[in-house]
């Protein structure tokens, strides 16, 4: 899998355990990492927002097809081997993941929170990790289907 982080602080630790979990996705050919323009920190909490934008390997299959409406034929056409739906799925099993909180036809979001207080200190930071997942496009030949 190719990864493109040049858009990406590093920060988010959710963000790390996806990005884990998609390394082991087959059907993933290229993962780019982004921070969203809406981070922000302020006082007593910190919201980290990043974007995921994943391209899927593609197959070869035939299609039945009618030229001019009468001669049939097959055309050559490519399928995405997975979807944001199976991805889902796949990341629900994941451990450290589970279901995403909320989910369409076009993106998949995570929401994690946690108090971190550091040593020493009375009060903590609320640090809010939002993730979105996009399918950016799919590319490539994958794995021969058969038939």
């Amino acid at each position: 899998m190719d990864i493109d982080a040049g858009g990406w602080t590093g920060e988010g630790s959710f963000t790390t355990v996806l990005i884990d979990a998609l390394r082991g996705v087959d059907a993933i050919a290229a993962l780019r990492i982004e921070d969203a323009p809406s981070s922000r920190v302020d006082a007593g909490y910190a919201l980290i927002a990043n974007e995921l934008f994943v391209t899927f390997r593609t197959q070869q299959r035939r299609q039945p097809v009618r030229h001019f409406g009468l001669i049939p034929g097959t055309r050559a056409v490519s399928a995405p081997t997975m979807s944001l739906e199976a991805l889902a799925a796949v990341l629900a099993d994941a451990e450290g993941i589970g279901e995403p909180d909320y989910a369409d036809e076009g993106m998949l979001q995570y929401l994690r929170t946690e108090r971190i207080v550091a040593p020493y200190q009375t009060t903590g930071v609320k640090v809010v990790e939002l993730v979105r997942i996009y399918e950016a496009g799919a590319v490539g030949p994958g794995p021969k289907s058969p038939g």
